[in-house]
């Protein structure tokens, strides 16, 4: 067992978020501040000694920017003030789709996020539904890589759905649907999308048997929405019944909650990695906790247990 004291910390835009996971395992968020400055900036800073203790810091890095660099900070006090370890659980990581160079003289943002979070001095990350796997990959020290169809699949089980298909969005979240589709003994679906450009999509298609089929879109972020609400109209033109989708992370930018609104989708079963906007139309939306299995997570591994067995692979 862990001899180590274990405190959580929160930044202050997931702290919706830390308030639930804290519960579930069983304790409080300790005492922690900002100092706001007249010209934006901020000073975190601890109003308890964290010395000795392996702090877990939770905050995902969902825009503005302002929600990485408290994060960062908050790290970076922590060693400081001689905490054991520093372990930042980051429900949802932003610029994960900044993973590779797609095209000439662009960042590889991704990167230098892992790169910002070991120099800040992050002893392990723990997140959820990377937006590409290799991530891991980037980080020097432990990442645990959390999987929300842990969640999903016993959600979409208890619809007890008849005449069930898996759908991927693109071509790239075959993998995942895959995963999904396994587990719930049912035929996939592949959407075959062309870009125009970012965040627009050109022309869409389907493989596999569509008509009559009651279709789920499995994806890890919805964005613009733009995508999602394209494939579920072209898959009801083709003969589906219903279109649902299970989406781990709602950026939601833009006019995404008027889309979906407006769209074929019948649900959209998301997490709380990041929170709804709670002024908009939110009837089609039905929203799922990670508190749970992140509470469940950070014990396995302040005590040192495997975690691979609670997720559907």
């Amino acid at each position: 067992m862990a001899i180590h004291k274990i405190k959580f910390f929160s930044g202050r835009s997931s702290r919706y978020l830390a308030e639930k996971i804290v519960a579930s395992y069983g304790t409080t968020l300790g005492d922690s501040e900002v100092l706001q400055f007249s010209d934006g900036e901020f000073q975190p800073y601890y109003n308890e000694s964290i010395r000795g203790c392996t702090v877990f810091i939770i905050q995902s890095t969902f825009p503005s920017s302002d929600n990485l660099m408290e994060l960062l900070m908050m790290i970076d006090a922590a060693r400081r003030a001689s905490a054991y370890k520093v372990i930042a659980v980051m429900p949802y990581f932003g610029w994960a789709r900044q993973d590779r160079k797609d095209r000439p003289r662009v960042p590889i943002g991704a990167k230098l996020v892992a790169n910002l979070l070991v120099a800040a001095g992050v002893d392990r990350i723990m997140t959820m539904d990377l937006h590409a796997d290799q991530i891991q990959g980037f980080f020097d020290v432990p990442v645990d890589a959390l999987y929300a169809n842990g969640i999903f699949v016993p959600y979409i089980q208890s619809l007890n759905i008849e005449d069930l298909s898996i759908a991927a969005p693109d071509m790239g979240g075959a993998k995942r649907a895959n995963a999904y589709a396994k587990h719930l003994h049912t035929p996939i679906i592949i959407s075959h999308k062309e870009r125009a450009k970012a965040n627009v999509v050109g022309n869409m298609t389907a493989i596999g048997e569509v008509e009559g089929r009651n279709i789920i879109i499995v994806d890890d972020m919805i964005d613009t929405a733009g995508t999602i609400c394209m494939a579920a109209n072209m898959l009801m033109e083709k003969g589906a019944k219903s279109v649902r989708a299970v989406i781990t992370h709602p950026v939601l930018s833009g006019a995404a909650y008027e889309r979906i609104n407006d769209s074929q989708l019948q649900e959209v079963i998301v997490t709380d990695t990041i929170p709804l906007k709670p002024e908009k139309d939110l009837h089609k939306f039905t929203v799922l906790t990670v508190a749970d299995m992140f509470a469940n997570v950070i014990e396995r591994v302040h005590n040192y247990k495997e975690i691979s067995s609670i997720f559907y692979k």
